[in-house]
């Protein structure tokens, strides 16, 4: 059993920046490839990166080159830097686990987080 706790969240401007942390409790941590997701009102969840147990990550189009996921180990933590952010931005963000091939798509993910809400602001 994991359970994920998402935070950082907030209300931001446009261009501005924010840190996400997903901290994770059960064991092997390590072992787990670690997805960020977001999921705006009317709309299906959506992928937005994911690290893998070795430190590969992937991210949607959308957001590369302006988003970073990394992860601590050691902290059972893993993070979602976003800078540069943009109104179509806005949507509360969950971490889940990995469990199966295909990275984005939710329903190869097994436990979430319950989220925390980014606003940016135009």
């Amino acid at each position: 059993q994991v359970q994920l706790v998402e935070s950082g969240g907030g209300v931001v401007q446009a261009g501005g920046s924010l840190r996400l942390t997903c901290a994770a409790s059960g064991g092997g941590f390590s072992r787990i490839g670690m997805g960020w997701f977001r999921q705006a009102p009317g709309l299906e969840r959506e992928f937005v990166g994911v690290i893998m147990s070795d430190g590969t990550t992937y991210y949607a189009e959308s957001v590369k080159g302006r988003f970073t996921i990394s992860r601590d180990n050691g902290k059972n933590t893993v993070y979602l830097q976003m800078n540069s952010l943009r109104p179509e931005d806005t949507a509360v963000y969950y971490c889940g686990t990995h469990r199966l091939s295909t990275y984005d798509t939710p329903r190869n993910y097994d436990y979430w987080g319950q989220g925390t809400q980014v606003t940016v602001s135009s």
